[in-house]
């Protein structure tokens, strides 16, 4: 596993056992509110809990309150974000990982660029590949160059290779969208 993935929380699933019971009784007792409280404070419990949540919310019934914390946990800062995925995806649930990408690199530009600078400056590389892949995957090619303003000389490069990854054709796309924003690739 990588270094940078949360192991499974095993000792969470008393914490997670209660989660699932109170949002049950909220849900009966039409408390959509409360609800959605307690789901936006469950994504950001400990990466390594998750799995055991969607888990627990999908036995109980209640997979649409998976698909909300997961809407809420991508407003996680982008390096949490990025191991909570991992962390998603190393416990077999590669769909809710991929997902959790998708919506989080929604964020503004100028905070991806922030973001995988900060991952790959701390040698989290593996992280930054998997923010800026999610990136490329969603976001227009202009949208994608936009993210590089802050060190086009360490962000260029590892924004073509994401792109690559998905294709000639976006790689290319994205080639000419840095180019016309006056970066050279």
């Amino acid at each position: 596993m990588p270094a940078d993935v949360v192991a499974v929380d095993d000792g969470g699933a008393e914490a997670v056992a209660e989660a699932v019971g109170r949002l049950a009784r909220l849900r009966a007792e039409g408390r959509s509110g409360e609800a959605h409280v307690l789901l936006a404070e469950a994504a950001r419990w400990p990466a390594g809990r998750l799995p055991l949540l969607a888990d627990a919310l999908h036995r109980a019934g209640l997979g649409a309150d998976w698909v909300t914390l997961l809407w809420e946990a991508a407003a996680l800062p982008a390096e949490q974000l990025v191991a909570t995925a991992g962390t998603l995806t190393a416990a077999g649930r590669d769909d809710d990982g991929r997902q959790l990408l998708r919506q989080g690199v929604a964020r503004p530009a100028e905070q991806i660029g922030a973001a995988v600078l900060r991952l790959d400056g701390e040698g989290r590389e593996r992280e930054a590949r998997a923010l800026l892949d999610a990136y490329v995957r969603v976001r227009t090619p202009e949208e994608a160059a936009r993210c590089v303003a802050a060190d086009p000389g360490r962000l260029v490069p590892l924004l073509l290779r994401a792109a690559l990854g998905v294709s000639d054709e976006r790689h290319w796309d994205l080639v000419h969208a840095l180019r016309v924003a006056g970066h050279t690739a």
